[in-house]
């Protein structure tokens, strides 16, 4: 199958994407892929940065949350207004594009923030990069759940995710041994950091000509609509009763503050319990790296039958809040060790919500990821209440209790899936649909591989 290279698509056409196979789909599924490195190595940064930057700055743990605010304030406004429309209206390529440009403008707004040296400054660029990042990942996310054959979205998702651990993985690494190696907590530090984004807003531009010449399928709601004809034999239903998507939200909510402000606030947790920094950002980079390998490990349960990933996500999520308890009331080096197994099992937490909670929505399913990536915005809400609780009390211990609360508040969503929604769960990870070419619904001939879906898609809608 040929992809046809077009900047825009009719989001109610079904189209050659509604039946790609599984060997269709690893081409234009593994340039995607590429995009989740990028925002990976941003938020393993900026996880480092913050500690450094209330050391330089002199300010509260309170006020360092404020570089995670920016960033992830960004993704509560534009999955939910901008990026998302973008995505419907244009498609996956043009959205792509899009988030591309905004990233290097973002990159490059840190140079002068770094020149006044201006806390202010590098929260303002942090918003223009999380602006960025977040249409990418309405882009990114959505692309890789629906492209291909529905029973391996949660594989294919989290892989790429794996890949956006590794990300994670190097950028604490590269922090610790090269832009704060001698000039740690200094300025010559902040100006290491100014050519590290120069540099990524570089090859980001030139990732905006790669996405734009590169032949890519466009998959639309039209095309999810027939698919989810074809799996559950009937209509979807309105928006309004997508259950499973609002419980979804509410869990993806939940579980990224509570995997932020324990991410931001590792280092000094570390510290307290008698660690040097450095050191420190050395077990963070452990722990990402621990976060990376389990990703790929929990995609490759998901290819066996009996690890279900709603299991899978049920299990994970509450390890998360055991270690999360045990880490808060233990103290020393212990403690360490609990808050790393924390990063461990978080890993396919994120990847397994998205792609759950899209399931059965048809022509609903990229208004609904939008959502799913607006609630990565959980970031910006959680990790202020943690520094809020650190600053007050003076323990960082003490401040790990709330996302621990919020991982029993994310658990909502796996009970529901585990309960009332298995049998469409399930469904969906059963189907051969699109699997090869035997099994792969058929659109060629109609009108060059495209045929009309408006009257279905409106009755729903």
């Amino acid at each position: 199958m040929g992809y046809k290279r077009k900047l825009v698509v009719d989001d109610k056409a079904v189209t050659e994407g509604a039946g790609l196979t599984l060997r269709q789909s690893l081409i234009p599924c593994g340039l995607v892929t590429i995009l989740f490195f990028l925002w990976g190595f941003a938020y393993g940064l900026l996880d480092v940065l913050n500690s450094h930057f209330r050391t330089l700055l002199n300010i509260t743990p309170a006020e360092v949350t404020g570089l995670s605010a920016a960033y992830f304030g960004a993704y509560f406004l534009c999955p939910l207004t901008i990026s998302g429309w973008i995505l419907r209206r244009f498609g996956f390529r043009v959205t792509f594009m899009t988030g591309l440009a905004i990233l290097t403008v973002g990159c490059l707004l840190f140079w002068p923030s770094g020149v006044k040296a201006s806390f202010g400054g590098f929260c303002g660029s942090m918003f223009v990069v999380g602006a960025g990042l977040a249409t990418l990942e309405v882009g990114a996310d959505n692309f890789l759940a629906i492209c291909g054959p529905p029973r391996y979205s949660e594989i294919r998702l989290n892989l790429a995710q794996g890949i956006q651990g590794v990300g994670s993985f190097v950028a604490p690494l590269l922090a610790s041994r090269v832009f704060f190696a001698k000039t740690i907590d200094n300025e010559a530090g902040l100006k290491n950091v100014q050519w590290v984004y120069l540099g990524v807003a570089c090859f980001v531009a030139l990732l905006i000509v790669l996405f734009y010449l590169a032949p890519m399928p466009e998959v639309t709601d039209g095309d999810m609509n027939l698919q989810e004809a074809e799996i559950a034999g009937e209509e979807v239903g309105p928006l309004r009763k997508q259950y499973n998507l609002y419980l979804g939200v509410w869990s993806q909510f939940c579980y990224v503050g509570a995997q932020v402000a324990v991410a931001n606030f590792f280092i000094d947790f570390c510290v307290e319990a008698g660690y040097e920094k450095a050191f420190s950002s050395d077990l963070l980079a452990i722990g990402q790296g621990l976060y990376a390998f389990n990703r790929f490990l929990a995609a490759m349960l998901m290819t066996l039958k009996p690890f279900k990933p709603r299991y899978i996500l049920a299990v994970y999520l509450g390890l998360c809040f055991v270690f999360g308890l045990a880490a808060t009331l233990t103290k020393g080096h212990t403690s360490v060790a609990l808050l790393i197994l924390v990063l461990c099992f978080e890993s396919a937490c994120f990847a397994t919500i998205f792609t759950l909670a899209l399931r059965g929505l048809g022509c609903h399913t990229k208004r609904g990821g939008s959502w799913l990536v607006a609630a990565i915005s959980g970031g910006a809400a959680i990790p202020p209440m943690t520094g809020a609780v650190a600053t007050r009390t003076g323990s960082f211990h003490t401040a790990m209790a709330i996302p621990t609360a919020f991982y029993v508040l994310a658990f909502v969503f796996p009970v529901y899936a585990n309960v009332w929604n298995r049998d469409v769960l399930d469904g969906h990870r059963n189907t051969d649909l699109n699997v090869d070419e035997v099994h792969a619904i058929r659109t060629e001939g109609e009108d060059k591989g495209e045929r009309d879906a408006t009257a279905r898609v409106q009755e729903v809608k």
